[in-house]
């Protein structure tokens, strides 16, 4: 949906219910503080939100969410390949029908490995209780390291059975600092949607910088060939291990948007 709302006919405002975080799929933390920010940068950027009104932990659900976005009628293309160095670290540790203290340990235990690289860390802490809480208990963590270049790389975390908070907050750090280590502009959650936009721009070059290309991330290339016939250009920089993807735009228009 995030990818298809800006080529919709009109505006519209969605209320998706169901698990808002578990540990296969982006949560929907990470969709609304990585994914909609790498949406504005093509130029969708009018009424775009992604407002959290219940959270739904497995396997139960009952989570809610209302997804907002105004269509236009071209993206723009991008060029995204300053690294920059990490300046800060965001992150939000939710928890719902289990005890309050569940989120602060998450944060702590998340914070007690981050803290040794960088001291600017603020992790807020979301508990819901009642209505709101959804139907199964659950836990999770999300973290956002973002450069002096604008680049957002994510990590996260949701709990299994048996995982204690501290498990889950150690591991979330170390997802985290491992996407720091890979490098690039654009984490491996959103290598996917970069590379749609990129060929649904304007006839002209976008060019991005990721780290490792995901097993995903390498059969989506060879599917959106198949689709579009574009391919890309791919370039690894051996002066820090990066990979440097470059292709020209398809210049797709939504005719349902007039021009004003």
């Amino acid at each position: 949906m995030v990818a298809l709302a800006p080529f919709s006919k009109k505006p519209f405002v969605l209320i998706l219910e169901g698990i808002t975080s578990d540990h296969i799929d982006p949560s929907v933390d990470i969709i609304r503080t990585v994914l909609l920010p790498q949406l504005k940068r093509y130029g969708v950027d009018q009424n775009l939100e992604l407002k959290i009104t219940k959270r739904g932990a497995p396997p139960l659900g009952g989570g809610e969410v209302v997804f907002s976005c105004v269509p236009i009628r071209q993206l723009k293309p991008v060029q995204f390949t300053e690294e920059g160095r990490i300046k800060r670290v965001r992150g939000i540790a939710y928890c719902t029908r289990v005890s309050p203290q569940t989120a602060n340990r998450l944060v702590e235990s998340a914070r007690s490995l981050l803290n040794r690289y960088i001291p600017d860390i603020y992790i807020y802490t979301d508990v819901y209780k009642g209505a709101e809480s959804g139907k199964s208990p659950g836990f999770a963590l999300s973290l956002v390291a973002e450069s002096n270049t604008d680049v957002l790389l994510s990590a996260e975390k949701a709990a299994e059975p048996g995982q204690t908070p501290e498990d889950v907050g150690i591991m979330a750090a170390k997802l985290l600092l491992s996407e720091i280590r890979k490098g690039g502009c654009v984490d491996t959650t959103s290598q996917w949607l970069n590379i749609l936009l990129m060929i649904l721009a304007p006839e002209d070059v976008s060019k991005i910088r990721i780290g490792d290309l995901s097993a995903f991330t390498i059969q989506y290339l060879r599917d959106i060939k198949s689709f579009f016939g574009v391919s890309f250009k791919i370039q690894p920089d051996t002066s820090n291990d990066t990979i440097l993807m470059t292709c020209m735009g398809i210049g797709y228009v939504n005719h349902n948007k007039k021009t004003t």
